[in-house]
């Protein structure tokens, strides 16, 4: 079926734009959620986000092995991925090196791309700010642009949420096509 990359900066809608695609779908229903209780502000965000999920909706904590959790999903299963940002957060504090976090961000785009019932997968821009003042974040940063870029490659369709509010991304290689027409 298809897969589709929401991103966007943080609240800006995109995980309940997600349940609201979801919610659309006749079938069952996966969330895959990749954050971790670490301290109370955490712990609250996971609440209130298990909290609005209907309860006939299938939760998998999967901090690290999206893919998989993605392969594991039944067919006609709507799977929800929230979100790629803490996801790759994990990897990093694992000691994974970002070369590995960009093949595993394949993986799951080919994984999704290919599951028989929709995949919407979440995630934060977070390149579209200042330039960070440490080497660690900027390093984050840069990686998030390429994890992001991966998916999008792979996604059927990429929309990009700001205040609640959608934008579909055209490939850019129809607007590269467009120049070398004249």
């Amino acid at each position: 079926m298809a897969l589709t990359l929401l991103v966007g900066a943080a609240r800006s809608g995109k995980s309940q734009i997600a349940a609201r695609m979801a919610s659309a779908w006749a079938g069952p229903v996966a969330v895959i959620a990749t954050g971790e209780p670490r301290d109370e502000e955490m712990a609250a965000r996971i609440a209130r986000h298990r909290a609005v999920r209907p309860p006939e909706w299938r939760t998998v904590e999967e901090p690290i092995e999206v893919a998989a959790a993605i392969a594991a999903s039944a067919s006609e299963e709507f799977v929800i991925v929230d979100c790629v940002t803490l996801w790759v957060s994990n990897l990093l504090e694992r000691d994974v090196e970002p070369r590995d976090v960009e093949a595993r961000a394949e993986e799951a785009g080919k994984v999704a791309g290919a599951h028989a019932a929709p995949v919407v997968v979440v995630s934060n821009e977070v390149g579209a700010g200042i330039v960070p003042m440490h080497p660690e974040t900027r390093a984050y940063r840069d990686l998030m642009g390429s994890v992001n870029a991966i998916l999008a490659r792979a996604a059927e369709r990429t929309v990009l949420t700001v205040a609640g509010r959608v934008l579909r991304l055209d490939d850019p290689e129809g607007v590269i096509g467009d120049v070398s027409r004249g």
